[in-house]
């Protein structure tokens, strides 16, 4: 088995940046940590409340409709299309942005203080 090749640092911080993901979705960490759970339980309950509404039912449903309403709680049919978790940005990309938007920030007091003099 060939050894695995060493990487350097600055190889080490270009996969980090790549691969690494941040969510910037909006909110703080805390709500994301707290709303990503909460929306999947809040799903799985939705998908068992129609399996149980569709259970329910069985003694005034027919043969056909029973097998349906047994074979979409068998197979998770509810669940299609249901709530997903967008995906998070790359961190190379949050840190390219927070680090424009500091070359930005540099200097402006003193454009500010320049315009106002100027009278533009």
């Amino acid at each position: 088995m060939p050894a695995k090749r060493l990487l350097t640092p600055q190889e080490k911080k270009a996969l980090s940046l790549a691969r690494d993901r941040r969510n910037t979705y909006g909110n703080s960490q805390k709500a994301a940590r707290k709303a990503i759970p909460l929306r999947k339980a809040l799903e799985s309950r939705k998908v068992r409340h129609k399996n149980n509404q569709a259970i329910s039912r069985a003694d005034r449903l027919d043969e056909a409709a029973l097998d349906l309403a047994e074979s979409s709680a068998r197979n998770n049919v509810h669940r299609l299309g249901g709530w997903k978790k967008g995906a998070d940005e790359p961190l190379g990309v949050v840190v390219g942005r927070a680090l424009k938007a500091r070359e930005e920030r540099v200097g402006r007091k003193v454009r500010a203080r320049f315009a106002y003099e100027n009278g533009s």
